[in-house]
């Protein structure tokens, strides 16, 4: 069933559309509102497919209304009605978000042309939240401590602005997982996440790898090679063990948030590049500009906002639904059944001492999953999980 309104001030025209979309498909529930006001507090109140909307109308025009939705709920696929004299503020609403416009007296075949085609767009629009949802959940971040509550408060501040965070914390504690969030959060994630791990690349290669290079740039560059900037353009890029980069990269990193252009390693003509930052160490950075490692300047401009991850020792209360979404995970990457694990076998490895963090863990769970009884016990932790 799709939900469409008709905002119209003339009750012929707005009887007559309605007639024409309810004859036409008997899954289109219509209703209609007789001026912008009236049609804006339904919009408000209710969950709407389609919203036809008339360009002149007392109290609130149709321009003043599609901002209005575009705010509120620009998912809502907006098309104009626009009369004879309209036909230049009605291009002007396609630039203001509005999906069509037909204009009066409405040409049937035109009109349930544009319905349909926006009811796609809709449901296609639908279809990438369900998907996205499906994708977020690699990324989810389980647990209600106090430390991972107030990350999940952070990042759903900050993931709609385009400031630069810098994410710190312990090997294995999940940056990755807050970056992933942030990307998805933001107003980016429709474009690429870029993630470059500074140290598992050569040091003489992190240039060419971030800003891309030109042919001739060095021996083995045959061929010009965009970098990973210009691939996240419009996107994020996610800079991980950045603590790890060469001074000279960095010097480069710098350029490219202070002025938002990047210059391929042996060529001479800036790139224009629009990208969002995230960057994550485990180093204590502080500690790496006191001994002349990294640059101060670098940090400040990352460090914008600071989001500091715990070590898992520091939020034991997470480690039973940590265990259930690894044990519910494992089963389903192995096809087997999930295991229960026993209070018991929960507070034993609520008391390990998890140097290696939630990526220990996670392995700690595999081994006990394959090795141990139908029921993890506490004999089967003692047995598997030791270190």
């Amino acid at each position: 069933m799709s939900k469409i309104l008709i905002i119209e001030d003339e009750a012929a025209i707005r009887r007559v559309l309605a007639k024409i979309l309810s004859e036409e498909n008997e899954a289109y529930e219509v209703e209609e509102a007789e001026d912008g006001l009236a049609g804006l507090e339904k919009i408000k109140n209710n969950d709407y497919d389609l919203v036809l909307c008339d360009i002149k109308m007392p109290k609130m025009d149709g321009v003043e209304v599609l901002e209005a939705v575009k705010k509120i709920k620009p998912e809502i696929p907006m098309v104009m009605i626009s009369g004879h004299g309209d036909m230049e503020t009605a291009i002007q609403t396609m630039r203001l978000g509005a999906f069509d416009y037909i204009s009066k007296p409405p040409d049937l075949n035109r009109l349930l042309n544009t319905v349909r085609n926006a009811l796609d767009k809709k449901q296609l629009v639908v279809e990438n939240k369900i998907l996205k949802k499906k994708v977020s959940k690699n990324y989810e971040m389980i647990g209600e401590s106090e430390p991972i509550n107030h990350i999940k408060l952070m990042i759903d501040k900050v993931a709609p602005t385009d400031a630069r965070v810098l994410i710190t914390g312990p090997n294995g504690t999940g940056k990755e997982l807050v970056a992933h969030q942030l990307h998805e959060k933001s107003e980016r994630s429709a474009y690429p996440l870029i993630e470059v791990n500074c140290a598992a690349i050569p040091s003489e290669l992190i240039e060419s790898e971030l800003f891309g290079h030109v042919k001739g740039a060095f021996t083995s560059a045959i061929k010009d090679r965009a970098g990973k900037f210009e691939a996240a353009d419009k996107g994020t890029i996610f800079l991980d063990e950045i603590g790890d980069m060469s001074l000279s990269a960095q010097a480069k990193v710098l350029r490219a948030l202070q002025e938002n252009m990047i210059t391929r390693v042996g060529a001479d003509k800036d790139i224009k590049v629009d990208v969002r930052v995230v960057a994550a160490t485990n180093k204590d950075l502080k500690t790496e500009i006191a001994e002349g490692r990294f640059r101060e300047d670098l940090y400040h401009r990352l460090a914008v906002i600071l989001i500091k991850v715990p070590p898992l020792n520091e939020r034991r209360t997470d480690i039973p639904a940590l265990v259930k979404h690894f044990s519910e995970k494992i089963a389903s990457e192995h096809g087997t059944a999930v295991k229960r694990f026993s209070e018991k076998a929960l507070k034993l490895l609520q008391e390990y001492d998890w140097t290696g963090n939630i990526r220990e863990l996670r392995n700690v769970v595999e081994r006990l999953i394959i090795l141990g009884g139908s029921e993890i016990s506490e004999a089967d932790v003692k047995m598997f999980a030791s270190k």
